[in-house]
């Protein structure tokens, strides 16, 4: 009986796994599954088997991705690859699966998300592979753009799996302030606060830096009030700098407050703290307080450098208040501060514009017998007011001193000895210092242009000046309204008015604007001429173009009709007029009205 059951067992047991099998062959024929089955193993028994055929195709180096997904592509989701990142249940290396995300964000219609991105940023990170992490932070930010700091943020919370990761806060801020969007990076770090999350100071101190550079002085004070509240730890460096850069925009009482500022936040101001604020003082033209300033870095133990005494003597300077500041010379020589090439340089440059150039030059030797050598800037200096004051021959004498110590005549010191020969009426020379300019590859500025221009015209070279003129547009160099007039007028006193207004015409084209002076001069021209009709017609376009005659018109028309013209227009201008300002102008009247007298 046993037997026979047992028989009956093992005849049935073939028949079941037949069943069985022809159910599966079924099931396969009627829903094939579009990834392959995952192996069984105790450790992936509740994976995701689409997580584990991706897996395996990233692993499998011997198949091209394009074939080993390919199938899988349209069904693929952006919470796939979450899940992928978050689970890595093959424990994939990151390298491998960076770059199958890089590869999937090629392959359309397949999109990754910013919660994709985030989740790859974070994982990234947690790997140590911050270069990477920071790269994908930049390209959500440049896809997103500006004031898009309070979404990117959120899309950062909501991430699934997402902690805190001080890194990528930090790399997101960077990441604003590197496309200059600062708005949103100050967003960032305020959503970072409002979060508790512990905020990076690096990246605080990177947008301090950038406010600093870039945006308004009281927006970067503001910023960094904020964060000295938030933690950020506060240093005297950066006091100086918002220091400077309020005195820098010429908010002097601002900088102050700043300076008050540092001791509340138990730090001592540093001497560069006192110059700092000296130094905008002086700049403000607030002479008192810096001196003021002087006297409490001498109370608080500390001792005025070179500095201190160097923008002090610059402001006296500029003041003209020489005496005062040879008298802090001399103080800072007594405390055994040497004075160097700034100081010196500055001194002399007091006693130039002064026309005070032999005590410059005296200056000069005590600088000399110090052993402190002159540098380019005192050259120049002393050249320029060596010129300006007509002792041309001295100056020549200084740039061959110039060149023995050295040093390279540059524009600036061609230019000074340039238009102090132009005004002195050597021309001659000044052309030679121009041929010589030009030889040395040292390119003429308006200055020069204009130097050289007004000299020939002054001495009569019209042709020249006007040659000078045209070299000068050739070259790209703009003449301002001034320089055309100069000419202008030269080519009407020399009675060639029709070349006047070909050069007003060729103003007009380079787009500067002719002014009251310029249509006098051309009036003048037309009046010694005796074309008064002309005249009179450019009075009118005058009045068309809102070009309003001034008195200088007027006496210009008064003496043309005195001397050429009808008695009644004379009436008629007298009355508009009705006063003549200057004795030379009522001298032509009077004079004019008698001619006409006899005239009649």
């Amino acid at each position: 009986m046993h037997t026979f059951r047992r028989t009956q067992l093992h005849r049935a047991l073939p028949l079941q796994i037949q069943f069985l099998r022809l159910l599966s062959s079924i099931s396969a024929t009627t829903v094939t599954p579009w990834y392959a089955a995952p192996p069984s193993s105790p450790n992936n028994q509740n994976t995701d088997p689409l997580l584990t055929t991706l897996s395996q195709a990233i692993t499998n180096k011997s198949n091209p991705l394009e074939t080993s997904v390919r199938k899988l592509l349209p069904s693929l989701k952006p919470h796939h690859i979450i899940d992928l990142i978050n689970l890595n249940p093959h424990s994939l290396d990151p390298h491998d699966l960076l770059s199958f995300f890089k590869w999937l964000s090629t392959q359309p219609p397949f999109r990754h998300t910013i919660q994709s991105y985030f989740t790859m940023i974070k994982f990234l990170s947690a790997h140590q592979m911050f270069q990477q992490s920071e790269s994908l932070l930049h390209f959500v930010v440049s896809r997103k753009g500006k004031h898009s700091a309070a979404s990117v943020f959120q899309a950062y919370i909501d991430t699934k799996g997402t902690e805190h990761n001080e890194f990528v806060i930090g790399a997101l801020v960077n990441c604003y302030v590197d496309n200059g969007f600062i708005s949103d990076a100050i967003q960032c770090l305020r959503l970072a606060k409002k979060q508790n999350f512990r905020v990076p100071l690096q990246c605080c101190g990177r947008v301090l830096d950038y406010l600093m550079k870039s945006n308004s002085s009281s927006t970067a004070w503001g910023f960094y009030v904020e964060v000295l509240g938030h933690g950020y730890p506060p240093d005297v460096y950066t006091f100086n700098k918002l220091m400077h850069k309020f005195s820098k925009d010429g908010m002097i009482n601002d900088a102050k407050l700043v300076f008050d500022e540092i001791t509340k936040w138990g730090l001592r101001p540093s001497l560069v703290s006192f110059n700092t604020l000296l130094n905008g003082y002086c700049k403000s033209g607030k002479l008192e307080e810096a001196f003021r300033l002087k006297k409490a870095i001498e109370e608080t133990n500390l001792a005025p450098d070179a500095f201190t005494y160097s923008v002090l003597i610059n402001a006296l300077c500029k003041e003209n208040r020489l005496g005062n500041a040879y008298q802090l010379f001399d103080e800072m020589s007594t405390r055994g501060l040497n004075p160097n090439d700034v100081i010196f340089t500055t001194l002399i440059n007091g006693l130039c514009s002064n026309s005070k150039t032999d005590l410059a030059m005296q200056m000069y030797s005590k600088m000399l017998v110090r052993g402190i050598k002159a540098d380019l800037i005192t050259f120049n200096t002393l050249i320029n007011g060596l010129c300006k004051s007509g002792k041309i021959g001295k100056a020549r004498n200084l740039i061959n001193e110039m060149s023995r110590e050295g040093l390279k005549p540059d524009k600036i010191t061609y230019t000074c000895l340039l238009d102090g020969c132009c005004k002195e009426g050597d021309l001659q020379l000044a052309l030679e210092v121009k041929e010589k300019m030009v030889k040395e590859g040292i390119d003429l500025d308006d200055v020069a242009f204009t130097a050289l221009i007004s000299g020939l015209c002054r001495e009569g070279f019209v042709v020249d000046a006007e040659k000078l003129l045209r070299e000068m547009t050739k070259l790209g160099l703009k003449p301002d309204d001034a320089t055309y007039t100069m000419v202008i007028d030269g080519v009407c006193k020399k009675g060639d008015v029709k070349m006047g207004f070909q050069l007003l015409k060729e103003m007009r084209r380079d787009g500067v604007v002719p002014g009251i002076i310029t249509y006098n001069v051309l009036m003048n021209g037309l009046c010694k001429l005796g074309q008064m009709k002309n005249a009179s017609k450019l009075l009118q376009s005058m009045l068309d173009l809102g070009v309003f005659p001034d008195d200088i018109t007027y006496n210009i028309l008064l003496e043309g009709h005195c001397k050429y013209g009808d008695p009644e227009v004379l009436e008629k201008l007298r009355s508009e007029k009705g006063v003549i300002y200057d004795y030379a102008s009522y001298i032509s009247l009077v004079e004019g009205s008698v001619k006409s007298c006899q005239f009649q």
